[in-house]
């Protein structure tokens, strides 16, 4: 055989292995066998995180052999939830800006600034190995170049804000993404004009559909008659609501028909300690006092009323559940936006904002002790709570993801 007949042969040779791929692949898009490939970014917080996490589930639930990659920081709260989750995460190293101006800042944004341009190079590689059908990002600084490089691609993109006031990410992603999921129609006016948005809410754990207030209190030992107080500052405790908690507790330490549950935190140890120099007895059974509440569930859904952040996840799991809420916002996030989130409530009469700045006038209690003497308006905040919950959420996004792909 010539060199030059060999070289047709090889040709048509490969021209044939094609078109049997090809004819397998066809096959394979009109039976539907072929695994669907999710790639998920979203990390930092668990503010962002646990929505991925939903997000994946559902898509799980709906098609069981979809592929599905996750994308956060090595040394984030992604790379220990995700796993634990059963998702595989691929690491990427890319760092937020710091607005506040200080020495410390301007090295720490001229790192971000070399890890911009070397995370871009990582999110082309997870992409260009990974080939997923679609991509979803569910906000914090690591979905920026991965939702980037998949919209160079030519890759599906949905990205997802959880609060009523977007961040920098989701407004400068929003422009090239074929679908913007928000979590309040409060979150429009921040957007451009003509995007392909759609209010889904934010996603929330099916445990949370099925609590029952009654049965909860039962599997508690919390008598039906009592009034249930949950407060809590996050994770690691906030100083501010510590303090203004204990003040409450200790106002109402000889009512026996209040129940206090309270969470202080990593760094709020000192808070039982507080609580003995106030003259409350720690010990008492309508105290319960903890570091971490792990079954926040379950006291959510027996509480009458909550004092806590206004975190998007945290109010989406209060209106599900249709609870009255009285929201301090953090000072101390980007563009403010926990405010926004309360704000979405308050002014729908679903919930009362007490800023922090004004803790240290006793507002607090002011406003504590107006709603557990008005149990009309305590009623009326939890009907409005309510009837905010968008409890076909899941099925909401996981339609729009597949719309998008047929």
């Amino acid at each position: 055989m010539s060199f030059s007949t060999f070289c047709i042969f090889e040709c048509s040779l490969s021209d044939f292995l094609d078109l049997i791929l090809l004819t397998k692949f066809l096959i394979f898009c009109l039976l539907g066998v072929d695994n669907l490939k999710v790639l998920i970014a979203g990390g930092g917080t668990a503010g962002h995180i646990n929505p991925a996490l939903a997000i994946a589930d559902t898509i799980k639930k709906q098609k069981p052999d979809a592929d599905i990659l996750f994308v956060g920081t090595p040394k984030g709260m992604e790379s220990r939830l995700v796993p634990s989750r059963g998702y595989k995460i691929s690491p990427i190293d890319v760092r937020g800006f710091q607005r506040k101006i200080s020495v410390k800042n301007v090295g720490r944004n001229a790192s971000a600034v070399i890890k911009a341009f070397t995370s871009s190079l990582q999110a082309k590689k997870i992409v260009k190995d990974f080939v997923p059908d679609i991509a979803v990002g569910t906000g914090g600084y690591v979905s920026g170049p991965i939702i980037r490089a998949c919209q160079k691609a030519g890759v599906k993109t949905v990205i997802h804000e959880q609060n009523s006031f977007p961040g920098v990410t989701t407004k400068l992603l929003s422009k090239n993404a074929d679908a913007v999921m928000l979590a309040s129609e409060d979150a429009k006016e921040h957007l451009d004009k003509g995007l392909n948005i759609f209010v889904t809410g934010n996603p929330v754990r099916e445990e949370f559909f099925s609590l029952d207030k009654k049965t909860v209190r039962e599997k508690l030992g919390i008598s039906q008659d009592k009034f249930v107080v949950l407060s809590f500052g996050g994770s690691l405790g906030a100083r501010s609501i510590n303090t203004a908690a204990a003040e409450i507790i200790a106002s109402n330490k000889n009512n026996k028909d209040i129940v206090f549950i309270h969470s202080y935190g990593q760094y709020g140890k000192w808070f039982p300690d507080l609580l003995t120099q106030k003259g409350v007895d720690i010990s008492s059974e309508n105290l319960d006092v903890r570091e971490y509440i792990d079954n926040i569930s379950q006291c959510m859904a027996a509480a009458d009323i909550l004092i806590c952040r206004a975190g998007a996840i945290t109010l989406s799991e209060i209106t599900v559940l249709g609870k009255a809420s009285i929201l301090i916002p953090s000072p101390n996030v980007a563009e403010n936006h926990q405010y926004y989130n309360a704000l979405a409530l308050a002014k729908r009469d679903a919930a009362v904002i007490v800023e922090e700045r004004e803790l240290a006038g006793n507002k607090l209690i002011k406003v504590f002790s107006e709603l557990y003497q008005e149990k009309d308006k305590l009623q009326i905040l939890s009907e409005n709570s309510k009837k905010l919950a968008l409890p076909d959420t899941n099925s909401r996004i996981y339609g729009i993801i597949n719309d998008l792909l047929t």
